[in-house]
C-alpha cells in the first residue's frame, strides 16, 4: 500500500508539473508582446554545449539571464549543485528528474530537447523513455545509419521527434541528401536539425541546403562563424559578422513558413560568450523585424 501510494503520489506531482509548465508558457506569452519572430513561430532555444565548462544547473540560469525561455541540454554535462556527482542523461533517477524539470520551471525553461545523441542500438528505447518523462519535443540525434527502423519505432510508440544533426564530417548526415535517403519516406516524426556552421564547414551552402530539408525541418544549430582560421578553424562569431549569409537563411525559412526552433550553440570564447549570445539575438531579432510581416 505504501509503494502504491508513492507511486500515485509522484504520478501527480508529474502531472501538476505539466500542467504548472503549460500555465508558465501563457504567461511568459502573455506577459510581453511578441516579437515578428515569435509571431511566426520562430524560437529561440539554447544548446547547452555553449556552456559545457558549467553544469546544468549553470546553464539554466544562463539561459534566464539571455531572456530565453528553451533549451537543449547534451547528455553527459554534469548536473551541478543539489544532484551530487549526477549527469544529464537517461540515468538521473525518477527524483533528479522532478528535481530538474521543477529548477527549470522555477527559471521559466522548458527542456524541449536534448542531444545529440548517438546511441547504441540498446540505448535508443532509454533515450525515447527519459525525453518522455522529462517532457521534451524532440531528441537531436546521430543514428547509425542501421538502426533508423527501430529509431522509427521508438518515435512512433512515445510521440518523440528525432531532429538529425550534421556533425562535420563523412560518418554523420553532413550533407542533406545523405539525410534524406535515409528518413525521405519515413514517418514524418523523423527530421532535421540543421547545423548551418557544420555545413559551411563542409563546403555546403547553407541556404540551398535548407532548402532541400524543407518539410523536414524541426530545428537549427543556428550561427555565423569567422573566416577560415589558422589551421583550417572556422569559429563561430557573433551573428550578422561573418561568412554567412544570416538573413538570407532567414529569408530561405520565411519563404518555407518554417516554424520551430533556432538553437544557439556559440562555440567560441567559453568562459564567458554572454555578451556574443546578445549580441547574435538583437541581430536575429533585429533581421526578423525587417523581413517578417
Amino acid at each position: 500500500m505504501h509503494y502504491r501510494y508513492k507511486t500515485n503520489r509522484m504520478k501527480i506531482k508529474k502531472l501538476l508539473f505539466f500542467l504548472l509548465a503549460g500555465c508558465l508558457s501563457a504567461c511568459v506569452a502573455s506577459s510581453k508582446t511578441e516579437t515578428k519572430a515569435e509571431k511566426q513561430g520562430w524560437r529561440l532555444s539554447m544548446q547547452s554545449y555553449t556552456f559545457h565548462l558549467f553544469s546544468v544547473v549553470e546553464s539554466l540560469e544562463k539561459t534566464r539571464e539571455l531572456g530565453l525561455h528553451y533549451i537543449e541540454i547534451y547528455p553527459g554535462q554534469k548536473m551541478g549543485e543539489g544532484f551530487g556527482d549526477a549527469v544529464f542523461g537517461y540515468g538521473l533517477t525518477t527524483e533528479q528528474q522532478e528535481q530538474l524539470r521543477e529548477l527549470a520551471a522555477s527559471r521559466e525553461v522548458k527542456i524541449v530537447s536534448s542531444g545529440v545523441w548517438t546511441s547504441s542500438r540498446d540505448e535508443w528505447e532509454k533515450v525515447f523513455s527519459f525525453a518522455k518523462d522529462m517532457g521534451m519535443e524532440f531528441i537531436s540525434a546521430e543514428p547509425a545509419r542501421e538502426d533508423w527502423d527501430i529509431v522509427e519505432l521508438f518515435a512512433k510508440e512515445y510521440g518523440i521527434k528525432v531532429a538529425t544533426h550534421n556533425h562535420p564530417n563523412g560518418d554523420s548526415y553532413w550533407k542533406p541528401e545523405l539525410l534524406l535517403e535515409y528518413i525521405g519516406q519515413r514517418d514524418p516524426l523523423l527530421g532535421s536539425s540543421a547545423d548551418v556552421g557544420h555545413f559551411k564547414r563542409m563546403g555546403i551552402d547553407p541556404i540551398p541546403a535548407l532548402g532541400q530539408l524543407e518539410g523536414r525541418l524541426m530545428a537549427m544549430h543556428f550561427k555565423d562563424i569567422a573566416p577560415e582560421g589558422p589551421e583550417g578553424v572556422l569559429e563561430d562569431v557573433v551573428w550578422g559578422t561573418g561568412v554567412l549569409n544570416v538573413k538570407g537563411m532567414l529569408e530561405e525559412l520565411k519563404r518555407q513558413d518554417f516554424s520551430g526552433y533556432f538553437t544557439i550553440e556559440y562555440e567560441a570564447n567559453w568562459e564567458n560568450n554572454l555578451p556574443e549570445i546578445r549580441q547574435s539575438i538583437d541581430y536575429f531579432n533585429e533581421i526578423a523585424e525587417e523581413i517578417l510581416e
